[in-house]
């Protein structure tokens, strides 16, 4: 699109798949039920197929977002034996206001919270979610006791999504994510500048591309990064370029 139509694009698509998973819901439980593992996990192709054909019907299902849906997501979650799986029904339940929702995630931490490769999946499927709390949540996650911005991963499997994954919260009209987000470079621009680069890279260079309130709102981060006394060369740079 010449302009990016971020809030049109997020209803068209969040419309299509809620009608196709109302309209052919018997079709994505029959397939869903199909594919369930009877036997131990294996990781052989049909095996594989066979889950990720099933984990695209319980994403369709989830997106009807009613108790039942939620409660096959939550089963899913808890009985399963693999991380595809429990990842699959956690990113199914994570666009929902479900108790399932926080349950689910709340489990998931208690059990992975000493794996940091596992742990940076459920900092990203939060910032992933399409819920107007997100930003909110967000915010939150920056301060949990294991979220750290000195950490470059945990920075892009928050941050990073936040920006790259979820164009509806981040491009939020108000412009709240990307004041936020700026902030968060012009921190990390003192700490890690090369991760700052990257970051202000993904989240503002393309602000052309967008309507013309939210290029005036962004436009307006890049400027106050801009300005900012003590500014890497490689955040200068990119933020520069941008402008021009």
């Amino acid at each position: 699109m010449e302009t990016v139509d971020v809030d049109g694009l997020h209803r068209a698509r969040t419309h299509l798949k809620r009608s196709l998973a109302v309209e052919l819901r018997d079709d994505f439980l029959r397939v869903y039920n199909e594919n369930e593992e009877t036997t131990p996990y294996s990781f052989d192709a049909p095996s594989y197929g066979r889950r990720l054909l099933k984990n695209a019907a319980l994403s369709y299902i989830g997106a009807i977002d009613d108790p039942e849906a939620h409660q096959l997501c939550f089963k899913q979650f808890e009985r399963s034996h693999n991380m595809t799986d429990v990842t699959a029904a956690l990113a199914a339940l994570s666009h929902t206001y479900s108790p399932e929702r926080e349950s689910a995630f709340a489990h998931f931490y208690e059990t992975w919270k000493h794996d940091v490769l596992v742990l940076d999946k459920w900092f990203t499927l939060q910032a992933q979610c399409a819920r107007t709390d997100t930003l909110e949540s967000v915010k939150k996650l920056t301060q949990h006791e294991a979220f750290t911005i000195k950490n470059p991963n945990r920075v892009r499997s928050l941050l990073g999504a936040f920006t790259q994954e979820n164009a509806v919260c981040f491009h939020e009209k108000s412009g709240a994510g990307y004041e936020f987000i700026a902030n968060r470079i012009l921190e990390l621009n003192k700490l890690n500048p090369q991760v700052a680069a990257r970051l202000l890279r993904t989240a503002f260079t393309q602000w052309k591309r967008y309507d013309s309130e939210r290029q005036a709102l962004m436009r307006a981060q890049l400027e106050k990064v801009i300005a900012t006394e003590g500014l890497s060369p490689d955040v200068y740079e990119i933020a520069s370029k941008s402008l021009n």
